[in-house]
């Protein structure tokens, strides 16, 4: 009668011993120790993704870096149009007038010192030595007008003056052709009619134009090549000169300049 209570506590640690083994063994094939890699597979991983900023690009580009030059073109007052991440004409502008602006040579491909300096942009260098704080600075040579306002640059644009060539066409009114060189004259002067919408010319239609030298004129054009490519008035982008009148009121200072 004594011996079966032994018995039965002898079976309990057995039973108990058992258990214990099976739950260690389940425990084990759950979460197996995770496995060390070779020194081969990490040589052969691929190499980190370049940040945007340091990405090539060129017009057609798109994708967030573009965005990320869209912005930051935008903060520095070029004005690459939508930020939509699409490398289009409206920011190939602006491109074209930051590196003016920088003394980059315009390239169509936005390499390394293009991206140095949109890290460390310069100020732009004034045209005249009066400088008001509400005026137009035109670099003839480098293709590109500032509008201060209250003393800082409020827009950079890109621009196409006079291309140079002669040709002939009749002014209002005249019943005679006159002939000329399509110039762009330097100076000073000061903004004064303007006119809403596409006014036509005798050389061609012009966008919002505000009118500062005689005829010569700044407006909105379909066409603004990288080169000098008017009769002499100043052509800008569409999507610049669509507000450009609402930034640049009437008797405001502007000097044309063609520096070294």
């Amino acid at each position: 009668m004594r011996g079966r209570p032994i018995d039965v506590r002898k079976s309990a640690v057995l039973l108990i011993a058992v258990v214990g083994l099976t739950a260690c063994n389940d425990t084990d094939a759950a979460s197996p120790a995770p496995s060390k890699a070779s020194p081969s597979a990490t040589a052969t991983s691929p190499a980190p993704t370049p940040t945007p900023t340091h990405r090539r690009l060129k017009a057609g580009a798109k994708g967030e870096d573009v965005k990320a030059l869209q912005r930051r073109l935008k903060e520095l007052n070029y004005d690459p149009g939508k930020v939509d991440g699409k490398y289009g004409p409206s920011t190939q502008t602006a491109v074209w007038a930051f590196q003016a602006v920088n003394r980059l040579k315009q390239k169509t491909t936005l390499g390394k010192s293009f991206w140095e300096a949109l890290d460390a942009p310069k100020e732009p260098r004034p045209m005249a030595k009066k400088r008001e704080k509400n005026r137009v600075d035109v670099d003839l040579k480098r293709q590109y007008l500032v509008l201060y306002k209250d003393g800082k640059p409020r827009l950079i644009s890109h621009i196409s003056s006079g291309s140079g060539e002669y040709y002939c066409a009749k002014d209002r009114g005249a019943t005679v052709p006159r002939c000329r060189y399509a110039t762009t004259g330097t100076g000073d002067f000061r903004t004064g009619r303007r006119a809403s919408g596409w006014e036509r010319s005798p050389l061609g239609q012009l966008y919002n134009p505000i009118y500062f030298n005689g005829g010569i004129a700044f407006h909105g054009a379909l066409d603004v090549p990288k080169y000098p490519a008017s009769h002499g008035c100043l052509r800008m982008p569409m999507h610049i000169a669509e507000y450009f009148p609402d930034l640049l009121g009437t008797n405001v200072p502007v000097h044309v300049r063609r520096p070294r």
